[in-house]
């Protein structure tokens, strides 16, 4: 306040809602420290114990030839009307059982973890629901992060794309959108992990290059029928 004259208080300057909204330095917040306990244990079955170690495998009791009816009608026919891609996450992981990471920061892209025949896979997925799936520097950079933190520890990456492009604007261009979507293209480029990537409606022009496509060096690549 001396320096700036800004009139501000603790919670706006630097609180959880601040660090998990705009600046993205927190992960994610919780009511209570037992939730917050419980939700880093959830994590923690996720996640390695080390670089070498391989990803963890659980038990599932999904059977390996489950059929999900509802993915038929899941996407709309109309390429205008949005549908919640978290919605179909949950529908083709193990158990319905999906870690999202950093929720309610850049929301138009979801993170997460999740198992696919009880072994970790990281899950990277345009989110129609806002802003019509596009991507814009926020969402680059925690994408980028989020591939980067899977390749160091062999976690392979499911990505389902819906992107129409990338956001336009000034305010984006001011903010180096082209430096942090290439951040994005050169972390997909450099994983050495298996990338499997599932192309679910729109996929447009350079925001698709970026998005693991065949372009730079997706391993497996699927059009949603």
């Amino acid at each position: 306040k001396t320096v700036t004259k800004e009139e501000v208080t603790a919670e706006q300057l630097g609180g959880a809602s601040v660090h998990t909204t705009k600046s993205s330095i927190a992960d994610g917040a919780y009511d209570n420290d037992v939730e917050a306990l419980l939700q880093m244990r959830r994590l923690m079955d996720f996640l390695p114990a080390s670089n070498l170690s391989g990803v963890p495998e659980m038990p599932t009791r999904d059977p390996w030839d489950r059929e999900e009816r509802s993915l038929d009608t899941l996407i709309p026919d109309n390429p205008n009307k949005p549908y919640d891609i978290k919605e179909l996450i949950h529908k083709v992981v193990d158990e319905g059982d999906f870690f999202e990471i950093q929720e309610t920061y850049a929301r138009n892209i979801v993170i997460g973890f999740a198992r696919m025949e009880g072994r970790t896979i990281g899950v990277v997925a345009n989110q129609p629901m806002v802003l019509a799936g596009v991507l814009d520097s926020d969402a680059s950079r925690k994408a980028a992060r989020f591939v980067r933190f899977c390749d160091c520890f062999g976690i392979p990456l499911v990505t389902f794309v819906d992107v129409p492009g990338f956001l336009p604007g000034t305010d984006q261009e001011y903010g180096g959108l082209i430096k942090h979507g290439a951040k994005l293209l050169f972390a997909f480029t450099e994983a050495t992990v298996p990338k499997v990537t599932v192309i679910t409606r729109k996929a447009y022009g350079g925001a698709y290059d970026v998005m693991s496509s065949k372009h730079i060096r997706g391993d497996v690549n699927y059009a949603w029928p």
